[in-house]
């Protein structure tokens, strides 16, 4: 893009002042920002100024729903959605798909999240535990499960070097693709592009639900279509307990021809900020955020006295194939979050404001949910399978993290009649067994 095209397009699209420093940049940073404004979508643009109109109303009420209904297969039920799922992953029809855009700061760690270490004996990293997961996948099933792994700007290259540094974990490098999410411009209040520096835009991540025009762009929907993939596992990459492409998971999802499944777990508490599957009055799903939920909502109990929204969606979900390609051409709603934004004044400094003085705007993933003609929820014992690393204390912290993964491998030691002292710190290579049952037929493996 040239300095003429850049002036034309910004002008017409009423951005002007991107370039009012220009001539103050060396080559080098012209070049960065003409680059930067080669990439900015003025129809997504258009659609994040016509949301700040309504950016100072107070939030929308959830609306007429009830609670989506929730699966608990057991018995003959489960074991014949195993045997499915086992069926896929034989067949090599299964990927997983981690969304780790993400940087380690709130942890106090410099670097992409998913190398936080977390081992609580190893100082092992997040990725280290998932990689392994789908080692044990394909050391079981005879097929490789492929690793696609969403990076952001930030981390992309620091996350490669990490996979690269530690031989893939184990992973063959063909299995592991790795795409870049989209970026996306802060806007002030009157819809103009805010610059961080003279000759920089400032950019953020588009969200998870970015992961759809991601996977479209980069190739990887493409990869999959050429390796016969029909179901793909999503998760995130600060929860080490999660189960990948658990066969009873994959099955459940296959066997009832969904077009996306959500897990889902009893809620902590009823303010936990989970979001909650529901039914509106025409029948469509929906995902409600907590925060559109009143107090009443939040609290309001069955006559049993359980919870009325007892579960919440931690964000492991399935999707079939076909879904995720027809939903990366579809335009998904956007949300904006009132933030503080380092922005340049116009002597050209950066000035790192007090109050909340910009939007940023994202896509959700559960944004999809209306769309899916077929929609099923499975409900999961979160201390199995759902411990994230959000915090740097308390909880969601990495003292909790490392708690779960270690009570988990003790209950599978237990089960396999292994004997360990109060005390003792556990830790269970995911490609030596993926469960009890596993940890028993082969026994512990040392070193």
């Amino acid at each position: 893009m040239t300095f003429t095209e850049a002036k034309t397009l910004l002008e017409a699209n009423g951005q002007g002042h991107v370039l009012r420093f220009w001539d103050t940049l060396d080559a080098a940073a012209q070049a960065a920002l003409l680059a930067q404004i080669a990439t900015l979508d003025f129809a997504a643009i258009g659609r994040m100024q016509a949301m700040l109109k309504d950016a100072g109303k107070p939030a929308a009420a959830a609306g007429a729903f009830e609670p989506a209904a929730v699966e608990t297969p057991e018995g003959d039920a489960r074991a014949a959605y195993v045997a499915k799922g086992e069926e896929l992953l034989r067949a090599g029809k299964v990927a997983a798909l981690l969304v780790a855009g993400g940087q380690g700061s709130r942890l106090g760690y410099d670097g992409p999240k998913g190398a936080y270490p977390i081992g609580p004996i190893s100082d092992r990293p997040l990725f280290w535990f998932h990689a392994r997961k789908l080692l044990g996948l394909k050391k079981t099933y005879g097929k490789p499960v492929p690793f696609y792994v969403m990076t952001s700007e930030t981390n992309d290259a620091a996350t490669r070097a990490v996979f690269e540094a530690n031989g893939y974990f184990g992973l063959a490098p063909e299995d592991v693709f790795f795409f870049v999410q989209g970026m996306w411009p802060a806007l002030d209040p009157e819809g103009k592009i805010i610059l961080d520096k003279p000759g920089h835009i400032f950019m953020s991540p588009d969200g998870h639900g970015g992961v759809l025009a991601a996977l479209e762009r980069s190739g990887a929907l493409a990869d999959m279509g050429r390796r016969g993939i029909e179901q793909v596992f999503f998760f995130q990459v600060d929860n080490p307990l999660v189960d990948i492409a658990a066969p009873a998971f994959v099955g459940l999802h296959a066997a009832k021809g969904a077009d996306m499944t959500l897990k889902v777990c009893k809620k902590r508490d009823a303010h936990e900020g989970m979001g909650v599957v529901v039914v509106r009055p025409d029948g469509t799903h929906a995902m409600v955020e907590y925060s559109e939920l009143s107090d009443e909502q939040m609290e309001r109990t069955n006559p049993d006295g359980s919870l009325w929204l007892a579960y919440g969606s931690p964000a492991i979900h399935m999707f079939s194939y076909a879904f995720l390609k027809a939903e990366a051409d579809r335009a998904m709603p956007l949300h904006l979050a009132h933030k503080k934004i380092a922005m340049v004044d116009d002597a050209g400094a950066t000035v790192k404001p007090a109050a909340p003085n910009g939007y940023k705007f994202e896509k959700f993933i559960f944004d999809v949910i209306p769309n899916a003609k077929a929609l099923v929820s499975l409900a999961f014992d979160r201390t199995q399978e759902f411990s994230p690393v959000k915090n740097a204390e308390g909880n969601d912290s990495p003292a909790t993290a490392k708690r779960d993964l270690q009570a988990k491998w003790r209950g599978w030691l237990a089960e396999a009649g292994i004997a360990v002292p109060d005390g003792m710190p556990v830790e269970i290579d995911p490609a030596h067994a993926l469960d009890a049952a596993q940890l028993k037929a082969k026994g512990l493996l040392i070193g």
